[in-house]
């Protein structure tokens, strides 16, 4: 009995460590930095490269070339993004958890780029943009993902 006990330990142990999807190179830093703590100064971080945890609100449905994390603070998420082709993560993670080591890069755009950047984005999710919503430049702080591990 003792021994079908471990043996079924055993088992559920290797079950979970399967369940971990690894995409691009192995990750390399140990200590993560809150989502949270990025966003609240993001210029402090550009270029660096960071390791971040959350939940995968999002993922790209054409080329699974970017996914949303949700993070440690209310209503903040962070985009993840990778050259197309070079990483795809599954639209089927949405929901899951997310390990992503990138390094942190910042977007400028004028009105008219962040227009135009919106609708491809809503075009990509089957969703509405308003153009109106845009009122002027826009500054996005991104991650370019290197490694990630998804569970």
């Amino acid at each position: 009995m003792k021994y079908l006990i471990t043996l079924f330990t055993f088992v559920l142990s290797l079950t979970a460590f399967a369940q971990t999807e690894k995409f691009g190179k192995e990750i390399s830093l140990t200590e993560k930095t809150n989502i949270s703590k990025i966003l609240s100064a993001p210029e402090d971080f550009v270029g660096k490269t960071v390791l971040v945890q959350g939940e995968i609100l999002e993922v790209c449905a054409m080329a699974g070339c970017w996914m949303e994390l949700k993070s440690d603070a209310e209503n903040q998420k962070i985009k993840i993004k990778v050259k197309d082709g070079d990483i795809v993560f599954p639209v089927e993670a949405k929901g899951k958890s997310a390990l992503v080591e990138g390094i942190v890069y910042k977007i400028e755009l004028t009105k008219e780029e962040a227009i135009e950047y919106y609708e491809h984005v809503a075009a990509e999710q089957g969703t509405e943009f308003d153009k109106n919503s845009v009122s002027g430049p826009v500054t996005l702080f991104q991650i370019k993902g290197i490694g990630a591990e998804i569970k």
